[in-house]
């Protein structure tokens, strides 16, 4: 993991430095900043962090965030245990086994739905390419391989580990013994599938089109939407103690996230170039992420409640894959409230 400060806005590109300069001329606060522990995984679905964050709106509200990246959700979960983080933007998984746990988090904002699609290898691709199901094809390249599959995602507890094995024993139905999965980081996940070391992988944005782009030959198999239509994906969590302590920080930071999923939605251009700042690592292009933001992986969202159905789904799978001991109530996990005051609900 590692920690980031926030990113300046000079270079950024005409839109980006235009909304910027929107908030020129705020007041200065004679309260000290309300600062805020800030962990969040590498995927666009987040966006909304580094938008409010690098265009100064947390600063404007008296906030001081300092961001810190973590390899996964559960890495990142361990960190909000430990008491080290007080502001989550990855998925929802973790969150659910967290609660489970006992550790005090609220879910306050989605962020996005629908991030997490199966890409193939160019072997696997062929096969699912010449028809017939997707379990037919697996079944060939395992018997071809003379060994199952490799498919990498993320660790137990995650969303894409969870989403995987959703869609291999629920939607697709695949033979457990056609399949490897293969449990790694974000990135690492990343570099297997274009290294050729794993077969398939499930990714989120921008890495579909970072892959897609290096290497023509990696395809989708099966979109985000197809594995399961709203599925629920990256949140905006907050720990209870931090709510208790600063119940006005915490809306704060809600009515940025909804305030910046509304300038993803409409104004992806200006965007990009706050996304690449802390995605791209001077390895990106802003074309690339801006490609990201309006590809089918990138589905902004921030009302909680319009994934508690879906979220339902999921817990329920995670029950049966034993990623948790027992089904919680999710309505003491969400918390819609900061987000229907957000918005005048």
């Amino acid at each position: 993991m590692f920690t980031i400060a926030r990113r300046g806005v000079l270079g950024l590109g005409a839109g980006a430095a235009a909304l910027a300069l929107a908030g020129a001329g705020r007041k200065a606060r004679a309260a000290d900043p309300v600062e805020v522990r800030v962990g969040f995984i590498p995927v666009t679905g987040v966006s909304q962090l580094f938008v409010l964050n690098g265009l100064g709106w947390a600063e404007e509200k008296g906030l001081k965030l300092t961001l810190t990246q973590f390899a996964s959700g559960p890495n990142l979960i361990q960190a909000v245990a430990s008491g080290g983080i007080d502001a989550y933007y990855a998925g929802v998984g973790p969150l659910i086994v967290a609660r489970q746990k006992g550790i005090g988090v609220k879910v306050v904002a989605a962020t996005a739905v629908e991030e997490v699609a199966v890409l193939g290898g160019k072997k696997v691709a062929e096969a699912v390419a010449k028809g017939g199901t997707i379990a037919e094809a697996f079944a060939a390249v395992a018997k071809d391989l003379g060994r199952p599959v490799k498919i990498a995602t993320q660790p137990k507890g995650s969303v894409p580990q969870t989403v995987l094995l959703y869609w291999i024993r629920k939607v697709a139905k695949i033979d457990d013994a056609s399949v490897e999965v293969v449990p790694l980081g974000i990135e690492e996940t990343q570099q297997a599938l274009l290294a050729g070391g794993v077969e398939a992988a499930t990714i989120r944005e921008p890495a579909i089109t970072v892959v897609m782009e290096k290497n023509p030959e990696i395809k989708i198999l099966v979109t985000g939407g197809q594995i399961l239509p709203n599925q629920p994906g990256s949140v905006f969590g907050l720990t209870e103690a931090f709510i208790e302590k600063a119940p006005a920080a915490a809306q704060s930071l809600v009515d940025l996230t909804v305030k910046a999923t509304d300038l993803l939605n409409k104004d992806p251009k200006s965007a990009a170039p706050l996304v690449n700042a802390v995605l791209g690592k001077g390895l990106l292009s802003v074309e690339t992420v801006e490609k990201a933001l309006v590809s089918p992986g990138s589905k902004f969202v921030a009302d909680p409640e319009s994934i508690l159905e879906s979220t339902k789904i999921f817990q329920d799978f995670q029950l049966e894959i034993g990623a948790i001991d027992k089904a919680g109530d999710l309505t003491q996990l969400f918390d819609a409230s900061y987000y229907k005051k957000a918005v005048g609900k």
